[in-house]
């Protein structure tokens, strides 16, 4: 491939992350963030902007609890210990419902909703379903590791006299484990930013360390969404 084809397929993936509304809130999350880490709580132009891109997210979220309504609903794969399916259940009725009460909420930020004391009592509801949910991912993805690691060593010892890095049934999953890491780390973060939202230790999740897990929390989710790049074809 010619310079010229590589930089077209790199703004091509780029456009197509960009297109994706998910990606776009996962920036402005980063955004936000940061800004709530730069300002530390403090009044100030930081802080604005963290205001204001928490409200602007909130857009791209309408009717986004549509996804977690259907997860619910949908069967699992199967195989899946009982345990493992009702925290996954559970997740998705806590990210719906977080989700669903999200769009209340904006709409008394904006002035639709004339009520504010039950905005603010609906924001915190929503907040704790968010923590939920981001409690019942890390048991999930601390479960399928378990189960991960367990089905690798079997796999290891069925390739013991080969290179089991040539497998591709062990590459995938690698793979997979490497992925639920990641989304371990994640969730664990994110249940940091829900107790620094809710304020529940003030002292010690402070908005700047709040600001920070939120920050380094959007920045693993902008790293999920990358599409998978081109592979160039060989002559």
């Amino acid at each position: 491939m010619s310079t010229l084809d590589v930089a077209r397929a790199e703004l091509a993936l780029a456009v197509l992350y960009l297109n994706k509304a998910e990606a776009r809130d996962k920036i402005c999350r980063a955004i936000q963030y940061g800004s709530k880490f730069v300002s530390n709580g403090e009044t100030g132009t930081a802080q604005n902007v963290d205001k204001s891109t928490s409200l602007a997210r909130k857009v791209f979220r309408l009717f986004k609890f549509v996804n977690d309504l259907h997860a619910l609903i949908s069967p699992t794969a199967p195989g899946t210990p009982l345990p493992l399916i009702l925290l996954g259940k559970s997740k998705n009725a806590l990210l719906s419902t977080f989700l669903f009460l999200d769009q209340i909420v904006w709409l008394g930020r904006t002035g639709i909703y004339k009520n504010k004391e039950k905005t603010e009592l609906i924001g915190r509801m929503s907040l704790f379903c968010w923590m939920g949910s981001s409690i019942c991912t890390t048991l999930v993805e601390i479960a399928e590791l378990g189960r991960l690691s367990a089905s690798k060593k079997k796999l290891e010892k069925e390739l013991k006299n080969t290179n089991k890095y040539k497998n591709e049934l062990y590459r995938s999953k690698l793979q997979k484990s490497n992925e639920r890491s990641i989304a371990l780390v994640k969730a664990g973060m994110d249940i940091v930013v829900a107790v620094g939202l809710l304020q529940l230790a003030p002292k010690k999740v402070t908005p700047r360390v709040t600001g920070a897990f939120g920050f380094v929390s959007s920045f693993i989710s902008c790293y999920q969404l990358l599409p998978s790049p081109v592979k160039a074809k060989t002559p």
